[in-house]
Formats: C-alpha cells, structure tokens, sequence
C-alpha cells in the first residue's frame, strides 16, 4: 500500500507541474493512469500530495538551500516531485523535531524501486542533508513579506495585496487561515426525503454533523468512518457536498416556487441542484457553463439529486445568453482567481501572478454585463466568487453600477458575512479565518427598470 500510495503522489505533483491540474484532477487522473484501486493507498496519496503542494515555496527554499549552488529545478519532474514529498513526509510531518533514519531510508527504497535507481543516485547523496538541515536558515536575508510569505506558505506578491488590502495583523490571520483545510460541510437534499428522515439515515452511515445556524440545510461534518462518497445515504442522493459559502450563494438569491432562474457557470451543479431545492422542483432553470466535460458531470449531479426543473445550455457566457427569456433570477458564479479558496485549492496559489487577477477581472466583467441582459424589471441578479481580491469582487461591481444605472445593491439575506469593502456594505464577504469556510464575496443586483 505505501509504494502505491508514494507511486500516485509522485506522479500527481508531476502532472500538476507539467499541466498545472489541480490536485483532485492530476489525483484522478493518476488513478485512472496507474489503475490502483486501493482506497488507502489514494486517500494517503491525496494527503501527501494535498499537503505538500501547499507548502511548496517554503520546501523549495529549503531544498535550494541544501542543493546549492544546484536548484531543485534542475532535475526532472519526478525527482523534484520525490524530493518535495520526502522534505514533508520525513521533516514536515514530525515537526522538524524528530529524526526518523529508518524511515528515511524505507521512503529513499521505495523511490529507488518506483524511480529507479539510476535516477535516484543523482540526488541521494544530499537525503541525508535534507534530513538534519536546520529549517530557520531559509530566512536568513529575507524581508518581512517574503519571510511571512514562507511562514504561511504563500507568494511574496500575494502577502503584498493582503498586506495593503487588509493591514499586516489583518492579513496575516488571514494567510494563516488558508494554512489549513476548511471543515466540511455538506447540504442536505430535501428533493430526496425529509430533512428529519436524512438526518436519521446518515447517523446511521456513522456520519457525525453539526448545523450551520444561519442556513437552510447546511451542516458541519463532525467525523465520519468512513469517505462521505462511499457512504449509502451519499449514494441515494441524500446529502450534497457542499462549501457553506456556496450554500450561503444560493440562499441569498431566495428563489421561488414557479421563477424562471439563469444559472451561470453552472457546472458541476451544486448551485443548480441548490436552486431547485429552494424552488421545491417547481419553475424552470436554465443552466449555463461553457465546458461540455464539466456539463456531463452536471447532468449525472442532477439526475442523482432528483432535480426536474434544469436545463443544461452549453454556451460562453462571456457573450449574451442564447435564450429569449427574462429571468426572475440569475446567478452568477464566475471564474475567478480562487485566492479564497487557496486552504482547499493550494496548488491555486502558484499559478497566479497579480498580473491574473487583472485578466481574470476582465472575463468576469464580460460575464456579469451579458447576464444583465436577461434580468426582467425588478429582476434579481447574484453576483459571487470565491476570491478576497476587489478588483474581482467591490470593484467590478463599481464599475457595473456606474454602466448600469437601472440596477442598485440590495441587502442580503441572511447576514452571516461581513460587510464589503471600499463602503459597499450591502454586499458580504466570508474569510476562511473568521467563518471556517471559503473565502467569498457576494453581491445582490436588482434591475429596478420599470416594465
């Protein structure tokens, strides 16, 4: 089980370095790849990858420092990726306190097998180095954001913008947030049977859940056995799992029994299958996301959660809605940079630069001027994403505000967020360090054009 595991973590990282895959699509596509079937083996692997991954700029530092004058990107994908998930599994994991020779020299055996020996002796002789090198001499130089920046496992540049978005104590609660993964959470799905009725069946699948007060169906997991995906009341469609960020979403759009609703950017469909819950399976919704890959996912999400009222609508949404309708409703969940998201995401935040976020600020403009187009008078739309960043979030709405006269910022039910920055206090923000969820902004549009 641990080669299979070291053998799925290894190639992982390479795919997310030479195709910059998230961690969940290059795990996936390495079982898939490797055809392993051993539960353990890819929950063990996840972890290694999932962990290390997110610590990679303060592993790589440490590397370069033992490696010099060589740099860990000297050598090929699969040595940079073993020599990454050695520095946290044989340093990290004990916390820089303990030594453990036989185990370093078990993990060294199984690259050497998985790897082969010839490439593996390029870099043996500096295991023993990495295993007793003291870790406070990668600050040694380094200014206060680049040392924060290694402390809390983020880019330089993005410990600036925190810095002069939030303050320094500010900011740093915050980067420290997105050290960790969220709690998660899951929804459940009254399309399916009770809310009463679920709760007794997942006691019984040995799931443990706490409710979110503020929301409908959300619930924290406490504990559970066994992987929520492979539990009975997952596989009947009784729960979804869910951010509560991305519930808190849906909710705030309270959407009615017979609207017509315009979900955007739809797939894999946790706002759809939301959406027509509250809706009670009855109106329309007419989702929208461009990837027909992802659109797949959403149909088979639909039909698992009993959803009747969705339509799937392949198109850009960059462009004007391929439909002739007005909608009660419309939300919007764009793609952003993620840069609240980075505790779930971690592979996230090294392939953003701050130039990203301009560029990704554009497509998100485009997005929200043509779904404005289908609003109906007094029509609501929904803005959100899971990035802290204004240009993405206060600032595109500014922007749409001062173009769209006819649409004003509407309070949000319920008020679970803090208020938005630069005096837009009707919209909400959530921070992983103060709500234990994603990081997310969200808006509230209503078109108050008369008929």
């Amino acid at each position: 089980m641990l080669k299979e595991a070291w053998m799925l973590a290894i190639e992982t990282l390479s795919w997310m370095e030479m195709r910059k895959l998230s961690e969940r699509l290059a795990l996936s596509k390495t079982v898939k790849q490797l055809g392993v079937n051993d539960a353990d083996a890819v929950r063990l692997a996840h972890m290694l990858s999932l962990e290390t991954i997110r610590r990679r700029n303060f592993i790589d530092t440490f590397i370069n420092k033992t490696l010099k004058p060589q740099t860990i990107n000297e050598f090929n994908l699969g040595i940079q990726a073993f020599l990454r998930l050695y520095v946290y599994q044989t340093r990290i994991a004990k916390n820089w306190s303990k030594i453990d020779i036989k185990e370093a020299q078990n993990v060294a055996k199984i690259a050497r097998s998985i790897l082969g020996w010839k490439t593996l002796r390029k870099v043996e002789p500096v295991l023993g180095f990495l295993l007793t090198q003291k870790p406070h001499v990668i600050y040694e130089g380094l200014s206060d954001e680049e040392r924060i920046g290694l402390q809390t496992f983020h880019p330089t540049w993005f410990v600036k913008y925190c810095f002069k978005l939030f303050g320094r104590r500010e900011a740093i609660a915050f980067l420290e947030g997105n050290m960790r993964s969220p709690p998660t959470y899951i929804r459940l799905n009254t399309l399916r049977a009770g809310e009463s009725e679920i709760l007794e069946k997942i006691t019984k699948d040995a799931i443990r859940v706490k409710k979110v007060e503020e929301l409908k169906y959300a619930y924290r997991v406490v504990s559970t056995e066994k992987p929520l995906t492979r539990t009975l009341s997952f596989r009947e469609g009784l729960f979804y799992i869910q951010d509560k960020a991305s519930c808190f979403a849906a909710e705030a759009a309270n959407p009615e029994s017979g609207m017509t609703v315009l979900d955007v950017c739809a797939a894999p469909a946790a706002k759809t299958t939301y959406l027509a819950q509250l809706m009670h399976n009855s109106g329309h919704i007419y989702s929208i996301d461009y990837s027909k890959r992802r659109m797949d996912i959403w149909k088979n999400e639909v039909a698992h959660l009993n959803v009747e009222i969705a339509t799937p609508v392949i198109a850009d949404a960059c462009h004007s809605p391929p439909l002739k309708i007005e909608a009660d409703i419309a939300v919007l969940d764009p793609p952003c940079t993620s840069t609240g998201a980075f505790g779930k995401l971690p592979s996230a935040k090294w392939r953003l630069t701050r130039r990203s976020v301009d560029k990704m600020a554009e497509i998100q403009w485009q997005m929200l001027t043509s779904v404005a187009e289908a609003i109906k008078p007094e029509g609501t739309l929904v803005y959100s994403t899971c990035s802290v960043t204004v240009e993405e979030n206060e600032m595109l709405i500014e922007r749409f505000l001062k173009w769209h006269a006819n649409f004003s910022l509407a309070g949000i039910m319920p008020n679970m967020g803090l208020p938005g920055l630069r005096g837009l206090e009707k919209c909400q923000r959530l921070y992983p360090h103060v709500h234990e969820c994603n990081g997310f902004f969200i808006a509230k549009l209503v078109n108050e054009k008369l008929a």
